[in-house]
């Protein structure tokens, strides 16, 4: 798996802070404290031994490193004129001797002197055997200003490029800090272990104003000293859900921005960000980016979480020109977060928009900020208290020691949107699509004949017009059905499913909770921006010289306002899609990024990827393919930022498939055959409705769909969910994965590029003969969510067969019979899912039976899933809670509520489910359950469930759910409940 998608944070965060600036034990004391309260939010192994990281921030205590160095024969100047860099070197002697002789050459070129290095007095036998056996071998390096480098900033700049250009040449070292004020200390600590691990951290001598701690929770990963917290500048509770799209495109930005600071000198620091990190570590790696090249550390922290803004009507205009100006450069970096940061004068805590990890703070009369992730960290005299409050979702809150005040979000906030005439700059540079003017041509569309062949071409069946166009240009929504599908993977479906069949959407785990984006409409934001990024790193009039598009899914009318677009900082090009017939598709897409080569070349920064003009001999990319490889080859040649990526195609047409598209890299899609076809639907009199109304209701109900599926991962903008690549795939090789889509984890391996190659041809066929015999351009019918009968349709898991064996099966009390049922659902030769792939490993060695418990109680321990009355009729519900009763297992009311008559009797279910919608829940409810069990989120089927169609709320189910007959019923994520 990718290292970022195993991050899995509930972790504990601490800060005090001296507000005056006057450095004292008693700071690092009470963090190393806070930190030891925080067990309940830091991971361990299975021995309960290890941890799975905790660390502490510092600022450098010239009172103690000058004693300390003095014992190493080292002399140490005034504060400030020296910086210590704390590196993890490797155990092997002579590795570290050289990888200390090379920091020693690169700093000698940089005109930096090595004064000395200091081995760090540890204690690694309190530790446990896995944290002692990948313990790195510790030290501390000395280094001297140069008389003409300001102390500060400006000579930790110059420790910036000395560590990154060595990052580079040795990579079995890591380095936690390297600064002239902040030092970190840190490793594979139980929460207990830091203070007693580092002696540095005992020594009454050791005084600092600002301490920051972390104890991390990574509840998949296999922790490292490297991976705990704090980083350089930022400790870190939560994730960063959208880190791939992030990561890409500051890598890709490296082409477009300059500095003043390093001049020439910034490629030494390049890339910006270390691709081996966390999600945490890259935020940390991009806003000392930022703050290294002159940006304020607030400001940084702003463009990266910032509040939200497009719908706050409370709002100040000049905040949201702010937000807005820098919205065109940068997306968020979206996901929950609570994040602690300091460049060792300032410090600073923000929260993320939707406010999903919790941070509280004390203001004490004795002058000082005591903040963690929770109440009662610290005993503190009630009298002693000053202030008591919290982080709020989107706010920050400033201390400067320098000045020795506290800085409120209001004033932090008024100071940087003021600093420069944004709203003047938006108006001036920003175009909008909506105040574009329209050619004066016609939208180009296709003959019935053609029209017919390309629904086959791209693979359009009855079920695609009549249960998903039809219904969203109908309703504006996206429809739902009431159960999944139970058709093969794509990848063991004997029929040529399209592409985006390939890839599955994840979704969010507990400690990262989906959003309500309906609720919760004022964190949310489609808008997108299509053009070349500004350069972050200098404040500039035309940076925002963009086109704002607040719907990603383009109407034809859009696309050609973007094709003539003709303006200063704006050229369009169209690309075609097509490739002959019997020529390897591999070739055709190398052919495709030549094209793009050569118009990014020519200056273009608006590139239409087109497959209009199929025929006989040409056949279209998949779009998706066509997208992601596009999107990876511009990110690999770091011109990802200058320019945007439109398609326009014939090939998709749902929810899902406009979603993976955005996610691998496409700005705005035209699906213009999924709108001619409703055009015909209104021609031929299936649909009543106006044109320019139908497409637009089909428009918004594929926004309103991606939106939803964003908000199931905890993301709330759609600008951070382009590029992002939430997916994985199941059924594609390795080889083809890492190739085109790059990133995308696929973990079972597949088909290549070859079989795609052949799906496309396939689906030619059925639209021109090779032999130029007639085509039957009817619609197939193979049956997705319905069975259908007939050879070339759909194979069903369920099919009447199945059923009929399994009814008969448990009437009959038939074993053999059930077990032909479970041969039927499991079987290998014609698999519909994984598991039937799977089979049992024997054990060497036998486990007794008489070392196994009975069967009566093993399964007492069985629960069935929570599926609620509605979604299962009353008979199915009463008949597992009675089964399960009479095993001494447990059934699961689901969300639904309970009839009153079954509390108490044989028909009770032992599991109440209480959801955010409150359906069904009493006193009485509760009260009848020997387990209450609180839905987090949508349902047991992956981010989805929970959502039951007005037809199945019949008036008994409504009646005990206290809702209305007819009304559909869904349980928004409850997650401000939970946090």
């Amino acid at each position: 798996m990718e290292p970022w998608m195993n991050e899995r944070d509930a972790c504990g965060i601490g800060a005090v802070i001296n507000i005056d600036g006057k450095p004292d034990n008693k700071v690092l004391d009470d963090a190393l404290s806070i930190v030891e309260k925080l067990e309940h939010r830091a991971g361990k192994d299975a021995t309960g031994k290890v941890g799975d990281g905790v660390g502490i921030l510092l600022q450098i205590s010239h009172k103690f490193f000058s004693k300390e160095a003095k014992k190493q024969g080292i002399t140490l100047k005034n504060a400030g004129d020296y910086g210590i860099g704390m590196f993890f070197f490797p155990q092997d002697s002579m590795k570290r001797m050289f990888a200390k002789r090379m920091l020693e050459v690169i700093a000698q070129k940089e005109n930096l002197k090595v004064i000395g290095w200091r081995e760090v007095p540890v204690h690694p036998e309190i530790l446990g055997e896995v944290a002692i056996s990948c313990m790195p071998y510790i030290e501390q390096c000395f280094i001297e200003r140069p008389s003409d480098v300001e102390a500060g900033i400006p000579f930790d700049r110059k420790l910036y490029c000395l560590r990154r250009e060595y990052e580079k040449s040795s990579e079995d070292t890591y380095i936690c800090s390297f600064s002239s004020r902040t030092i970190v200390y840190k490793g594979m600590f139980l929460v207990g272990q830091l203070r007693n691990f580092y002696e540095d951290l005992l020594s009454p001598e050791y005084v600092t104003a600002i301490a920051m701690v972390h104890s991390r929770f990574s509840t998949n990963t296999t922790p490292s000293w490297q991976r705990a917290h704090p980083y350089r500048m930022i400790a870190h509770n939560g994730e960063i859900n959208t880190i791939r799209g992030n990561s890409d495109r500051m890598l890709a930005r490296e082409e477009t921005m300059s500095s003043d600071m390093f001049g020439e000198e910034l490629g030494k620091v390049y890339p910006v960000i270390a691709s081996s990190g966390s999600d945490s570590a890259m935020l940390d790696n991009t806003l000392e980016f930022l703050y290294m090249n002159g940006m304020d550390l607030p400001l940084a922290m702003m463009l990266t979480i910032p509040e939200p803004w497009k719908h706050n009507d409370f709002m100040a205009q000049d905040r949201k020109d702010f937000y807005h100006y820098y919205a065109t450069m940068m997306e968020p970096w979206d996901g929950p977060a609570a994040v602690l940061f300091t460049d060792g004068e300032v410090f600073g805590a923000t929260l993320d928009r939707n406010g999903l990890r919790p941070s509280r703070y004390y203001v004490t009369n004795d002058n000082r900020l005591i903040l963690s992730s929770e109440v009662g960290v610290l005993d503190i005299p009630e009298e002693s208290i000053v202030k008591k409050s919290r982080l709020s979702p989107g706010h920050m809150l400033l201390v400067d020691t320098k000045a020795g005040r506290i800085i409120s979000d209001e004033e932090c906030k008024d100071k940087y949107s003021k600093a420069k005439p944004y709203g003047e700059w938006l108006d001036r540079h920003l175009l909008h699509l909506g105040k574009l003017s329209i050619p004066n041509r016609k939208i180009p569309t296709h003959s019935q004949v053609m029209r017919d062949k390309l629904y086959k071409v791209f693979g359009y069946s009855y079920e695609d017009v009549k249960n998903q166009i039809m219904p969203m240009a109908m309703n504006g929504i996206e429809p739902t059905v009431s159960m999944g599908t139970d058709i093969p993977l794509a990848m063991l479906s004997q029929h040529h499913q399209p592409l985006f069949c390939y890839f599955k959407q994840l979704f969010a785990q507990v400690t990262n909770p989906p959003i309500d984006s309906l609720r919760e409409k004022v964190v949310t934001d489609t808008t997108v921006y299509i053009g070349s990024d500004g350069n972050l790193l200098k404040e500039k009039s035309d940076n925002c010289r963009v086109l704002e598009v607040n719907n990603p899914i383009l109407t034809g009318v859009d696309l050609m306002k973007i094709e003539a677009l003709d303006q200063p900082g704006f050229k369009v090009k169209k690309i075609s899609l097509l490739y002959y017939k019997n020529t390897p598709m591999e070739r055709a897409l190398e052919q495709l990024d030549v094209s793009v080569d050569r118009a990014v070349a020519d200056g273009v920064n608006i590139i239409i990827l087109s497959d209009r003009g199929v025929d006989e001999n040409h056949m279209p990319i998949p779009s998706l393919l066509a997208v992601s490889s596009v999107e990876q080859h511009l990110v690999r040649t770091k011109q990802r930022t200058a320019v945007s990526l439109i398609l326009e195609s014939g090939e998709p047409r749902d929810v899902h498939q406009i979603a993976t598209l955005l996610g691998f890299g496409a700005r705005a899609i035209h699906p213009y055959l999924a709108q001619e076809c409703i055009a015909e639907l209104i021609d031929i009199g299936i649909l009543d409705k106006d044109y320019h109304t139908a497409i637009a209701d089909y428009n918004k109900a594929l926004l309103g769909g991606v939106v939803k599926i964003a908000a199931k991962m905890g993301i709330s903008t759609l600008q951070s969910y382009q590029s992002a690549r939430i997916f994985e795939a199941i059924g594609l090789s390795k080889e083809f994965v890492d190739k085109y889509f790059t990133g995308t984890t696929s973990r079972v391996g597949g088909i290549g590029i070859a079989e795609i190659g052949e799906d496309v041809e396939s689906r030619h066929n059925k639209a021109f003969d090779p032999l130029g015999l007639p085509s039957d351009t009817t619609l197939d019918s193979i049956g997705f969510h319905s069975l259908r009968s007939g050879e070339d349709k759909e194979d069903h898991m369920y099919s009447p067969k199945t059923i009929v064996t399994l009814q008969r099966a448990v009437r009959e009390g038939d074993y053999e019979r059930f077990k032909e049922y479970t041969q039927m659902v499991d079987d290998e030769d014609r698999p519909h899912t994984l598991r039937a792939l799977l089979s049992f490993v024997p054990a060497k060695e036998p486990v007794p039976l008489d070392e196994v418990e009975s069967e009566e109680q093993i399964v007492k321990r069985f629960q069935t899933g929570a599926m609620s009355y509605g979604s299962l009729s009353k008979e199915a519900h009463e008949t597992l809670a009675t089964a399960m009763n009479r095993l001494g297992g447990k059934s699961n009311t689901g969300e639904g509520g309970e009839d009153v008559e079954r509390f108490g009797t044989e028909r009770n279910s032992a599991v109440k489910q209480v959801a955010s919608g409150r359906f069904g829940v009493t006193s009485q409810y509760l009260l009848s359950a020997k387990e209450i069990q609180i839905k987090m989120a949508q349902g047991a089927k992956p981010g989805e469930g929970g959502h039951l169609p007005g037809k199945k709320v019949y008036p008994w189910v409504a009646s005990t759910r206290f809702s209305t007959p007819g009304v559909a019923l869904i349980s928004p994520p409850p997650h401000h409940d939970i946090y």
